[in-house]
């Protein structure tokens, strides 16, 4: 009996074990692939051309431009702009359910918190065209709605499941010893979530907002139908922009295989692979600080 009960723990173990490589490896071979790839544009276009300029037109009848400067600022400026909204809001909203909501009313609000993780980003990119970018454009005088602050907006209510999901986990991990010696002490409810739960978790509220930062970069279709798909740069929020992302989904289904511009859309492809990366990596450093100084 003893054993059969250690050959199962090993099996156990080394299976795991397995799908953690198997994990590793994927994103490896990811990397290498578009590496890869991203080497034959590199060797015939050159490094100068993706990072010197900021006209995309790899299609162009005279001269290609393959200046990627538009695309990572429309990139940065929408999902910057989400998380403006979604961060402030998803950890105030995390609060109150963790904290300060009724039992019946967390068993009400979460599920339908949650329940906007379901919403299909096509849907969300009709609702910027119909709803969200018209009313900008009444609102503010503008032409047309379809540009930067719109898909920021809808970015950042795709990214809320998420950043609360992970924020009110994160608040109930504080443990309650915590709190009752706050209250011990004289302070009230407020003072205990400033002063107390609040500097408790934030490596965690970090861990949160970079997974939404990561939600909002990497969202092609809503960002594609809802900012105007201009690839010029950027002067503010008012204007349309285009995504890394919407210009691989745009472009790779209609370029020939093999040629400078299929090539090129791996750059950017590689490019949204390594900044996804920075953020994580830059996220769990802060974290890890964090938790060093008890945080």
């Amino acid at each position: 009996m003893k054993k059969s009960r250690f050959y199962w723990n090993l099996f156990f173990e080394k299976s795991l074990a397995a799908s953690a490589l198997v994990a590793i490896a994927s994103l490896v071979g990811i990397f290498l692939l578009l590496l890869a790839n991203s080497w034959k544009a590199l060797e015939r276009i050159g490094v100068k051309a993706f990072l010197s300029g900021d006209i995309w037109n790899p299609s162009a009848f005279e001269e290609a431009s393959y200046g990627m400067g538009a695309l990572l600022a429309g990139t940065g400026l929408t999902s910057l702009g989400a998380m403006a909204i979604a961060a402030p809001l998803g950890i105030g909203t995390a609060f109150f359910l963790s904290e300060i909501a009724p039992a019946a009313l967390r068993h009400v609000m979460k599920p339908l918190v949650e329940l906007l993780a379901a919403i299909p980003s096509v849907v969300m990119g009709f609702v910027g065209i119909v709803l969200v970018g018209p009313f900008f454009a009444r609102v503010f005088g503008l032409s047309n709605g379809l540009n930067a602050l719109n898909g920021s907006v809808l970015l950042a209510f795709m990214a809320l499941p998420t950043l609360i999901s992970v924020a009110e986990d994160v608040i109930q991990a504080v443990p309650h010893t915590y709190k009752e010696a706050s209250y011990a002490l004289g302070a009230n409810r407020w003072e205990t979530l400033i002063r107390v739960t609040l500097p408790a978790c934030y490596s965690g509220l970090i861990s949160a907002i970079m997974l939404g930062v990561g939600r909002a970069v990497g969202e092609t279709m809503t960002v594609l139908m809802a900012t105007g798909n201009a690839s010029a740069f950027p002067s503010g929020f008012f204007s349309s922009v285009r995504t890394l992302t919407a210009t691989i989904a745009i472009e790779m289904g209609e370029v020939p295989t093999g040629t400078p511009h299929y090539y090129a859309l791996f750059v950017c492809a590689l490019v949204l692979f390594l900044l996804t990366l920075a953020v994580n990596v830059a996220a769990e450093r802060i974290a890890t600080q964090l938790r060093k100084r008890g945080q």
